[in-house]
């Protein structure tokens, strides 16, 4: 059993830093950027979830633009961009593909140096 653990631990961390580009957190803002053909093969997507998930990530780098241009009200719509990616990936994905995929975006945010609060 804690071979089985440390396995999935080792893939976790392996994708995590696949996708997260760069193992130190930067003070750039993260654009949203995502690897959708990376993700899928991660995740192995089917071809309808892959073109949804696709649809997903344009809408989340588009929200994340908004949030980086607005200084106000900037952790609120990144906060609000984070939590409606999740909302919609829970949607679309079955409950293994979401737990691997919010651990990856949890993963990605901290390396970019996002923390939500």
């Amino acid at each position: 059993m804690k071979k089985l653990g440390l396995t999935l631990m080792a893939v976790f961390c392996l994708a995590a830093s696949t996708f997260a580009a760069g193992n130190q957190p930067t003070t750039a803002k993260w654009e949203g950027n995502i690897n959708v053909s990376k993700l899928s093969k991660y995740l192995k997507l089917s071809s309808n979830q892959s073109e949804e998930v696709a649809n997903i990530c344009d809408y989340f780098t588009e929200q994340l633009g908004k949030a980086s241009n607005n200084s106000k009200k900037q952790n609120e719509l990144l906060k609000n961009a984070v939590y409606g990616n999740l909302k919609l990936m829970k949607k679309t994905l079955t409950k293994e593909q979401y737990s691997k995929y919010a651990t990856l975006l949890n993963i990605t945010l901290r390396n970019k140096g996002i923390e939500l609060e």
